[in-house]
Order: structure tokens, then C-alpha cells, then sequence
């Protein structure tokens, strides 16, 4: 036998061996008991759909899914009776797990209302395509409110000027605008409701009935305070501010002097003496 046919020969018992130890290996390690990681569960209710701010909670709206006993939820929820007639104070997403801070006290009701943090008010702009910034003011936002104001004693001359800077957008659209929108319906908004302090408020609705609104859209981490002195119709072309009328002095009264009365001395009494010479008695006055 020469040297190919024993290199032959080694190679195929070489392979054949092989061959048998995978296939016993591998009905070893199939005959082994298989390991299932056991992972505690509890009970959570969860949105079962992509749920908006001021729902009012019913059951086809959550469901109950098992969560992770190992990485509990804060303030979750275990039964869906719980969560039932309550509304939202914050937007849901789907599978999202409820929790006490999300929703608002039985008593208060649903709707906007209870989404409104104490010592704030809740005011609405009217807006379309231009004011709403092309739609991108949505709810959860942030914007600064301009008016523009024209001058009565200057009536070619107006101004524009940020009343109201980083105010929240509660709401986009009315709740019938909303409502349409559910259902895919592209309607653009014409109603911004706005979360403000009262004094806010006030600012708004007097530059609302005095002038021309507009929003400006600000990013969410710019949270700078806006203090600008306005910018006039003058002032677009590099003209100088018009100057301050001059205040005209008030002419001062002339003093009145005014006139003593005469004021009458009396006369001083004269002195009298009383003499007696004898039986005689007589007066004499001293001058």
C-alpha cells in the first residue's frame, strides 16, 4: 500500500469520527431539560389606544396587561375600575401605563378644567395659518405673543411689541376641530387656547381687542425672558424714533397778598384819685 492510499484512509476514519462525536454531543445537549427564566408579573392598566388630553376614561379605552413585578410603575394601577370616569390631565400614547398623576380627581370632572394647575388660567386666541406659525402650534408647545398696535395721534405710524413671552399651548383648535381630526380629517386650527398667569391674561385680551395678534414659536429649552423695547413703522426704514412730546410747565398763580383789617386799640382809662379835704370828697384824674 503506498503513501496517498494511507493519507486516504487516515482522512476518512478522521471524518467518520468526527462525524459520530457532533451527532452524540448534540443528543446529549437535546436530551438536557430545558431552563424557562420564571418572571414575576403583575397587573397594570395601560391605554389600549393613543388617548388625548381631557378623556374621560371608560372601559374600552385601558386595558389590563401583565407588567414586570421587578420594575414596578409609581402610582400605577391594577384594576380598571379604578381609572373609570376620570379624565385625563395629559396626552396617553398606546400601551402607555396610567398613573395617578396623569389623571384627574374623580370629583373634577373631564375636559379641559382639571388640567389647569392652580393660580393659572386657561385663555384662547383666535389664529389661522399665519398667527398659528403654519399649524406647528400644537399642544405642549411654547410661544411668545406679539401685537401689533397702530398710533391714533400718528395714524401712519403702529407698533409692534412681545406682551406675553413663554406661554404654553394648552390646546390647537376648538373641540369640535379636534374631534374631526380623530378621524384624519386635516382641519387647520382656528382657536389656540393658551396657559397664563391672570395678569398674563389681562395683557392678552386687552392686546386682543386693541390690536393684531401674532404667536411666535420658541424652542421648549430656550427659557430666557423676552425684554424688548418694540420696534415702529419708523424704524423698519432707520428712521429715529419720534421724540417725546414737550411737556408745557403750568404757568404759577400769582401769589395773593393778602389785607390785614384795621384792628382798634382801645383807649387806656385814666387813673383817678379820690381826695377828702375835711368833709369834702373829690376826684382828681392823673394825667
Amino acid at each position: 500500500m503506498n503513501r496517498n492510499k494511507r493519507t486516504a484512509i487516515v482522512l476518512v476514519v478522521a471524518v467518520l469520527m468526527a462525524a459520530i462525536a457532533s451527532l452524540g454531543v448534540y443528543r446529549i445537549v437535546n436530551a438536557m431539560p430545558a431552563r424557562q427564566a420564571e418572571i414575576t408579573t403583575v397587573s397594570a392598566v395601560v391605554a389600549a389606544h393613543p388617548l388625548s388630553l381631557g378623556t374621560r376614561l371608560t372601559a374600552d379605552h385601558v386595558k389590563i396587561v401583565a407588567w414586570p413585578a421587578a420594575s414596578p410603575v409609581p402610582g400605577a394601577f391594577t384594576r380598571v375600575e379604578d381609572v373609570v370616569n376620570r379624565g385625563l390631565i395629559t396626552t396617553v400614547a398606546e400601551n402607555e401605563p396610567l398613573t395617578d398623576g396623569k389623571l384627574a380627581p374623580l370629583e373634577a370632572g373631564a375636559g379641559l378644567p382639571p388640567s389647569i394647575p392652580p393660580g393659572m388660567r386657561a385663555i384662547s386666541v383666535k389664529v389661522n395659518e399665519v398667527v398659528g406659525v403654519a399649524g406647528f402650534v400644537v399642544p405642549g408647545t411654547r410661544v411668545d405673543v406679539m401685537v401689533t398696535l397702530s398710533d391714533r395721534q400718528r395714524e401712519q405710524d403702529s407698533l409692534t411689541r412681545t406682551v406675553v413671552a413663554n406661554v404654553q399651548v394648552l390646546t390647537a383648535g376648538t373641540r369640535y376641530d379636534q374631534e374631526k381630526a380623530k378621524e384624519g380629517a386635516p382641519i387647520p386650527s382656528t382657536v389656540v387656547t393658551l396657559l397664563v398667569t391672570p395678569d398674563d391674561g389681562e395683557r392678552i385680551a386687552l392686546a386682543a381687542s386693541e390690536g393684531q395678534l401674532m404667536l411666535a414659536l420658541r424652542n421648549p429649552l430656550d427659557t430666557e425672558p423676552v425684554a424688548t423695547n418694540g420696534v415702529r413703522t419708523g424704524g423698519l426704514f432707520g428712521q429715529a424714533p419720534p421724540a417725546p412730546k414737550p411737556v408745557t410747565p403750568r404757568a404759577k398763580a400769582a401769589p395773593v397778598k393778602a389785607e390785614l383789617a384795621p384792628v382798634s386799640i382801645p383807649a387806656a382809662k385814666p387813673y383817678v384819685v379820690e381826695a377828702f379835704r375835711g368833709q369834702k370828697r373829690s376826684e382828681e384824674i392823673v394825667k
